[in-house]
C-alpha cells in the first residue's frame, strides 16, 4: 500500500535549536521522540536561506532562480511543475496547509500586518495542490488569517497559529482514505521573537547560552531575542505532538525547516548569509520507525525526488550534489534589514564549506572538522591554496 506523506515546514528553526541536537536551550520533547523514530540528517542544508526561493526549491526541486524565483517578491510560475503535481500522477490526494509565500504581491503593502496576511493566493498560484488552506504571509504567529478551497474569504481564526494549523491540518488529513501527501507550513519560529507563544513564557534572557561564535557585543540582542525565539519552539513543538500523536503510525513524516537564524554569531543577525546557524536545517525522516544518523550532504531541494520514492515504494536516491556535497546560494539581495549583503554561491560537506563571490572569488573557506563555528576563514591561508582552487572550479561547474 502507498504510505500517507506529510512534510511539517518550519520557518527559521535553525539545526542547532533541537533538544537532540544538543541544545541546552531548546524544549523540544515532540520532536525528540520523533527523531528517535527518524532517519537524522544532521548535515542538511537550506539550498537557499531566505523563504521564497528556498521555498520554491523545496517545491520543485530545481534550484532558484531556475525555478523562476530569482528576487524576493518573484512569484513561483504558474507553469512550475511542483512534487503536487508528481503526487497526483501516482493517485494521491494533495493537501496545504499555512504559510505561502510564492504568489504575486505588491511591493509596497507591508510584509508584516493583516495586509499582507489578508492577501489572496488565487487557486492557479497554488502550485498544484488540490486542496490548499493557507495564506500568503504577515507574520502572524498570533490569530492568522486563512483562505483557501473551503474559505473563500479571509477568515481570522483566534489562537497561536502553529496550534490552529496543526489543529486543522490533523482534522482534515484524518479524513482522507488516502493515500494522501500534505505540506504543513507553519511560520513559527519567525519573528516577531517578542510575540506571544500560546502561554509559554519567554526565558530570562540571562539564561541564555549563547554559540562560541557569537562576539561580546552582538550578545544582549541574541539573548533577548534567543529567550522569544525559544519559547516559540516550544509552542511549536507542542503543536507538532499533538498532531503527530493524532496521526496513523505508518504516516511518512518529514520535518524541516526553510532556512535558520544566525542570532548574533559572527556579529550577524537573520539568515541569507552563508553560515550554518542560516544554511544549516533540521531534516528529520520518519519511514518505518528505523532511527539512524545520516551525515550525507543533502539539501532539501532533494526532497520531491525522495517523496515520489517513497509514494513508489522505492529507496531514494542518493543525494546529486556533486562530489559528497551540496549546493547553497543567494540569487540576489533581499533589501531588507540584517540580511545578506551580497550574491554568492558554494558548497557544504560535513567537513568543508567554501562560498564564493558573485564575480567568483572566493569570500569564505572553512574545515568544519577542525572548525564546526566557523571561527576561522581558510581562504588565504597558502597550504589550502590546491584545496580551495578544486573546489571552487566544483562551485563554477553547472550541475
Amino acid at each position: 500500500m502507498r504510505p500517507n506523506i506529510l512534510w511539517i515546514v518550519t520557518t527559521q528553526w535553525r539545526a542547532q535549536a533541537l533538544g537532540y541536537a544538543g541544545d541546552v536551550n531548546a524544549r523540544t520533547p515532540a520532536l525528540d521522540a520523533l527523531a528517535r523514530q527518524s532517519a537524522v540528517f544532521t548535515d542538511a542544508v537550506t539550498p537557499h536561506p531566505f523563504g521564497p526561493f528556498a521555498r520554491a526549491a523545496l517545491l520543485t526541486g530545481v534550484a532558484s532562480p531556475g525555478n523562476g524565483v530569482r528576487d524576493y517578491y518573484d512569484p513561483l510560475p504558474t507553469e512550475a511543475r511542483t512534487v503536487a503535481h508528481a503526487l497526483r500522477e501516482r493517485s494521491y490526494a494533495t493537501a496545504f496547509f499555512g504559510k505561502w509565500h510564492l504568489a504575486p504581491r505588491e511591493r509596497g503593502v507591508p510584509l508584516v500586518g493583516e495586509a499582507h496576511a489578508r492577501t489572496i493566493v488565487p487557486p492557479a498560484r497554488r502550485g498544484g495542490f488540490e486542496f490548499w488552506e493557507g495564506f500568503e504571509g504577515g507574520f502572524q504567529l498570533n490569530h492568522p488569517w486563512l483562505h483557501g478551497t473551503r474559505l473563500a474569504e479571509p477568515t481570522r481564526f483566534d489562537g497561536y497559529q502553529s496550534d490552529i494549523l496543526c489543529e486543522r491540518a490533523g482534522t482534515m488529513l484524518r479524513g482522507l482514505e488516502g493515500p494522501w501527501f500534505a505540506v504543513l507550513s507553519l511560520e513559527a519560529p519567525h519573528p516577531p521573537y517578542d510575540a506571544p507563544a500560546a502561554g509559554i513564557p519567554a526565558a530570562d534572557p540571562a539564561t541564555i547560552r549563547l554559540r562560541p561564535n557569537v562576539p561580546v557585543a552582538a550578545a544582549a540582542r541574541a539573548r533577548a531575542e534567543l529567550a522569544g525565539y525559544y519559547a516559540h519552539i516550544a509552542a511549536t513543538d507542542r503543536a507538532i505532538g499533538a498532531l503527530v500523536a493524532g496521526l496513523p503510525e505508518d504516516t511518512v513524516i518529514v520535518f524541516t525547516s526553510v532556512h535558520g537564524d544566525l542570532h548574533g554569531s559572527h556579529g550577524l543577525f537573520r539568515k541569507g548569509w552563508p553560515h550554518d546557524e542560516s544554511v544549516r536545517v533540521p531534516l528529520l525522516v520518519r519511514h518505518g520507525g528505523i532511527a539512524w544518523n545520516d551525515r550525507r550532504a543533502i539539501s532539501l531541494s532533494e526532497l520531491p525526488a525522495m517523496t515520489a520514492a517513497w509514494a513508489d515504494g522505492a529507496a531514494p536516491a542518493a543525494p546529486t550534489g556533486p562530489a559528497g556535497f551540496a549546493r547553497i546560494s543567494m540569487p540576489s539581495v533581499v533589501a531588507l534589514p540584517d540580511q545578506c549583503d551580497r550574491v554568492w554561491s558554494g558548497l557544504r560537506s560535513p567537513t568543508r564549506k567554501v562560498v564564493l563571490n558573485a564575480d567568483g572569488t572566493p569570500w569564505l573557506f572553512f574545515d568544519l572538522d577542525e572548525d564546526p563555528f566557523e571561527l576561522r576563514n581558510l581562504v588565504t591561508v597558502p597550504s589550502r591554496q590546491a584545496e580551495l582552487a578544486a573546489l571552487r572550479q566544483t562551485v563554477t561547474t553547472p550541475p
